[in-house]
């Protein structure tokens, strides 16, 4: 990581015009770089970030443990996160606060094969399923399973990393939790293997964000983090009112981004960026921070504005 920062420090010193006119900003995005960051991406190179004299340097990190962790370390501005991640690492003590938010609803979700034997979460009983982080999505595989009468233990879990897709197609597992609704149905569509999604907002799990942009919690007063947001705001109308010029504006970031995987899922993910995105909405995280304790994934609820706050 340290090696990655001191290369685009490297390069800004290369653009000594941009560098006086710009105040740099690192952002780490939360995995390698796909359509949940359009706003960020496409803002980046359709000139939003420079009307907002920004120069904004996107870091995918090695690790997606990683970025809160190293913001709260003072490492870097800006990580991207998620919501329920939040909550666990401010009651383990990070000087972390959400002030913005990407992607406004959940993406996650309990995954099979559409044509194969399990038609409803009921028929999981007895079953293998397949997991990459343990944690919050046991919590939300035990909500679901509980509208059934089922518990965890009446399945197998079996840890599949990040390969969820493909272990349901070697038969490793009979379901996934945790696959995104915005990618892997359409992964396992195009390898003519569709799937079947349940949403855990279906099954009692309280709506939150997916995607958030988390802060050191004494550095919330630092013009950038406005300045941010209020591009990430302009990319996302943008991506609503000029679809067509935001796809090219998006490969410009890599050619390995223009396949039918990422055009797909450009399309199922556009309608879920916020469009107010340093909007909170304090009673939706205090119910997730409820849920949570119950799950017992935190000792307590804080007061939300131990957490996240609303830039004005």
């Amino acid at each position: 990581m340290k090696r990655l920062i001191a290369a685009a420090a490297f390069t800004i010193l290369l653009l000594p015009g941009i560098a006086a006119a710009h105040d740099r900003l690192t952002v780490l995005l939360d995995w390698f770089v796909n359509p949940d960051h359009a706003p960020l991406i496409v803002a980046k190179h359709a000139g939003i970030f420079d009307r907002h004299e920004l120069l904004v340097d996107l870091i995918a990190p090695a690790d997606p443990n990683d970025p809160p962790k190293l913001v709260a370390a003072g490492k870097a501005e800006v990580a991207i996160s998620y919501q329920p991640q939040l909550h666990v690492q401010v009651a383990q003590g990070l000087p972390l606060r959400r002030f913005g938010t990407l992607i406004a609803t959940p993406l996650n979700s309990l995954v099979v094969l559409r044509d194969g034997p399990v038609k409803s979460v009921g028929d999981l009983k007895g079953r293998k399923i397949g997991y990459s982080v343990g944690g919050f999505e046991d919590a939300l595989l035990k909500t679901m399973l509980e509208q059934y009468g089922l518990k965890l233990s009446d399945v197998t879990l079996i840890n599949v990393n990040f390969a969820l897709s493909p272990s349901i197609f070697a038969g490793k597992v009979d379901a996934t939790i945790g696959a995104f609704r915005n990618f892997e149905l359409n992964q396992m569509d195009i390898a003519g293997k569709p799937g079947r999604a349940f949403y855990p907002e279906d099954y009692g799990v309280p709506l939150y964000d997916e995607l958030i942009l988390v802060a050191h919690k004494d550095r919330l007063g630092d013009d950038r983090l406005m300045r941010l947001l209020d591009a990430i705001e302009e990319a996302v109308a943008m991506l609503h009112n000029e679809p067509q010029k935001s796809w090219q504006a998006f490969i410009k970031e890599s050619k390995s981004l223009d396949d039918e995987l990422n055009r797909r899922a450009w399309t199922a993910t556009l309608p879920r960026f916020a469009q107010a995105p340093r909007a909170l909405d304090g009673r939706r995280y205090s119910r997730f921070a409820d849920y949570l304790v119950k799950q017992g994934l935190i000792p307590k609820a804080l007061p939300v504005a131990e957490y996240a706050t609303e830039l004005r």
